[in-house]
């Protein structure tokens, strides 16, 4: 049986170029790239051709550029790394919806003499701005991290508002850091424009292999290591770097960024036509966030709610017919707890389990949206049947 998978957004298969690209550096890679000899020489320059192709996809320094284990990796690297290297009492400001990498740093560092903001978010899955004055207006605070895009319901914060807010605040300007993983590829990732300090990515929702995220630090901004016990990545990671992963993983980050403007426009077309469908076919379904003709929204994200249904029991029946979704963030997908992001948008407990994630990729096809449709229209007849 041929699966669709619309579940992009938890991870995208590796593409082949990538994949021939990481078995060119493993076969070829024999040394470690701290080692001086040839053949961690050869390694280590593998490294520095990554980064500097990362850097220029994103428009920084290489210098900048500090290759970690994956986004979850990263945004710890940020939020602990800020917060520790500013010392005892440095605040910080967050939103409920973020991801949990941002959240349980975020308040294991407020056990940490760290005070901890977590904003309210809009009924459009947005952090609300308005708490963000009224936080600055407080007092200052060190670092504020708010993710680009949702990866839940897609919505995207207008960072540019956050800046001017942040420049307008009284006493120094807060850091800004943002989660940029589902971002990437997907709208323009600009970060001078945006404004921000730090910004977190991540190859595998690219095409890149799982094991490899990137954390933007721009240039004088301080950062207290968190993996300790070797000089790595400029002193703020410790631990031998994977070369034929990193030079994979820069790869995809290239492609995804050169190929951005039209792969995003063909997503958001099917990401439309599959809505229109499927509200069509089940017409009690409800589109979670911003509308589907939004602009700030992602090009590829459909959060839809289907009321007296149970999203986990969803997955597992449309998983028995080929069709792979989520209920959530996949690193939540096995909690118990109903969404965090519906509930901080404001639906109650049922509904926020009543929800499905649907996500589109690279290699989406219009085929495989219409055989979607079909599949939930058939799991609903079922269900409804007994």
């Amino acid at each position: 049986m041929a699966r669709i998978h619309l579940d992009h957004n938890a991870t995208s298969p590796l593409r082949t170029e990538v994949r021939e690209r990481w078995l060119e550096v493993a076969t070829e890679v024999q040394g470690n790239p701290s080692s001086l000899h040839a053949s961690g020489r050869r390694a280590r320059a593998w490294i520095d051709e990554a980064r500097a192709a990362v850097a220029a996809a994103l428009g920084a320094r290489e210098d900048e550029i500090v290759f970690t284990s994956g986004g979850t990796e990263a945004n710890n690297l940020a939020l602990r790394g800020v917060l520790e290297a500013a010392g005892p009492g440095a605040g910080l400001v967050t939103s409920s919806l973020e991801h949990a990498s941002v959240l349980a740093p975020a308040r294991a560092l407020a056990g940490c003499r760290h005070p901890l903001t977590v904003l309210p978010a809009t009924d459009r899955g947005t952090p609300e701005l308005g708490a963000l004055a009224e936080r600055l207006a407080q007092g200052p605070a060190a670092l504020v991290s708010l993710a680009a895009a949702n990866n839940e319901v897609g919505s995207l914060t207008p960072l540019g508002e956050v800046v001017r807010q942040l420049e307008a605040g009284p006493g120094p300007r807060p850091l800004l850091h943002t989660d940029a993983v589902q971002a990437l590829g997907r709208i323009p990732v600009e970060l001078a424009r945006w404004g921000v300090d730090l910004a977190s990515f991540s190859a595998h929702k690219l095409g890149g292999p799982v094991g490899v995220g990137v954390l933007w630090r721009r240039a004088g901004v301080p950062l207290a290591a968190q993996m300790l016990g070797g000089e790595q990545e400029g002193g703020h990671r410790g631990g031998t770097e994977d070369a034929a992963s990193i030079a994979a993983a820069a790869l995809a980050i290239e492609l995804a960024v050169r190929e951005r403007a039209e792969t995003a426009a063909r997503m958001a077309d099917l990401a439309r036509a599959l809505w229109r469908e499927l509200v069509t076919a089940l017409p009690s379904a409800r589109l979670v966030g911003p509308p589907i003709e939004a602009p700030d929204r992602l090009p590829n994200t459909l959060n839809v709610l289907f009321p007296e249904s149970d999203g986990r029991v969803l997955v597992t029946r449309l998983d028995l017919e080929g069709l792979e979704v989520s209920a959530g963030s996949a690193c939540a997908s096995g909690s118990l707890e109903p969404s965090h992001v519906l509930r901080a948008m404001g639906y109650d407990e049922r509904s926020a389990r009543a929800a499905l994630r649907l996500s589109l990729g690279r290699e989406t096809s219009r085929e495989e949206c219409r055989q979607a449709v079909d599949i939930l229209v058939e799991v609903f007849a079922r269900a409804n049947a007994t």
